[in-house]
Formats: structure tokens, sequence, C-alpha cells
């Protein structure tokens, strides 16, 4: 299983350069998680390594098969040096554990709540799951293994992830895209809803 991190790690490389900062998280009953800190200009990739170390099981399957089924990475981009983002360590190892912990199979659309500000002052607990491809591209595994994508998290309000209970996540990413929403700003405001 090192391997598979080995290989997403030097995926991540690829895609997103050298890591300037490194921060690990366990928790009890799971495989540690890092995080990994990559600088782009005036934007800060925060990437997890360690969710695609097992597949996503279905929480209704009897058996858990530990070779096939969904495996990804959370990749999170913000605006650097506007707000406390270095904070957001902690709540993204407690999202990608969460297959782990909760049984989760985690797709685009999802949402994920980590109950609390993701860093200090942020307007949002919890993010959308948006669609890979764009950043770091699929790793595919040597077969049965599924390939491991790398998910874009998109921050949300409070106000906006029940909006998009109700309206779903396409709706969701219209409405920030007809509103010119900039959703790497750490310091942005709930979309208008009405």
């Amino acid at each position: 299983m090192a391997d598979v991190l080995a290989l997403v790690e030097a995926r991540l490389r690829g895609g997103l350069g050298e890591p300037d900062a490194r921060a690990a998280v366990t928790f009890l009953g799971t495989d540690r998680i890092e995080v990994l800190r990559f600088p782009d200009g005036d934007v800060v990739r925060y990437a997890t390594l360690g969710m695609s170390v097992h597949p996503m099981t279905d929480p209704t399957a009897v058996l858990a098969d530990p070779v096939r089924g969904p495996r990804a990475e959370f990749v999170l981009s913000v605006r650097g040096g506007l707000a406390e983002t270095d904070k957001v360590l902690r709540p993204l190892a407690v999202l990608a554990a969460a297959p782990q912990v909760e049984g989760l199979v985690v797709a685009p659309g999802a949402s994920l709540d980590v109950g609390e500000p993701l860093w200090p002052g942020a307007a949002f607990t919890s993010v959308l799951v948006a669609e890979p491809g764009g950043l770091v591209e699929d790793l595919d595994l040597d077969e049965p293994m599924d390939p491991v994508r790398f998910l874009p998290l998109l921050p949300m309000t409070p106000n906006e992830a029940a909006w998009k209970r109700v309206h779903g996540a396409q709706a969701l990413q219209e409405r920030w895209l007809n509103s010119g929403t900039d959703l790497r700003d750490p310091l942005r405001r709930s979309v208008p809803l009405d």
C-alpha cells in the first residue's frame, strides 16, 4: 500500500509542483492522513495524501473489497495571505478520513461538513466535492485497482450548503458562476440565494 502513496505523491508533485510544508494527522482506528501545501503564485493548494490507500466501500456492502472500489484524494485551492488558511490542515484530514471512519463513498456533487469553520474566521463549515481532472489527472493503478481521482473541494457557507441540499450541486455551481463568485477567496461571503 505504501507504493500507492508514493505514486499518488509523485502525481501530486507532477501536477502541483513541490510542496513547501506537510502535516500528518492520525485518528484512532484509521491510517495516517497527510496534508501537503503547494504554493502557486497567490494561490495555495492543499492536497490530502493517505485517503487513497484503501478503496472507498459502500456502507451497505456485506463484505468490503480490499482491492476494488473508488479511490480519491482531495485538493483545496485558496488565495494565500488573506486568512489563516494553513489551519485547514486538520479539517481536511478529518474529511479525508471520513471514508474509513464513516464508510462513505465520496463522489463529485457530494457535500462534506466538518461542523466548524475550515480555518479561523472562515464563513465555511463544509465543502462541495467538484469534478476531477482539472489540476491533477487521475492516477491509473495496476488492475484490478480503480484509479485514484483528485477531487477539488469548493468551500460552502452553511446557507449555500442548505440551498445545495434542496436544489442540487449543479444549480449551486451555476449560481456561483452567474454571480462571478471567486471560490478561491477565503474571505468571501455567501452567494445571493434568493
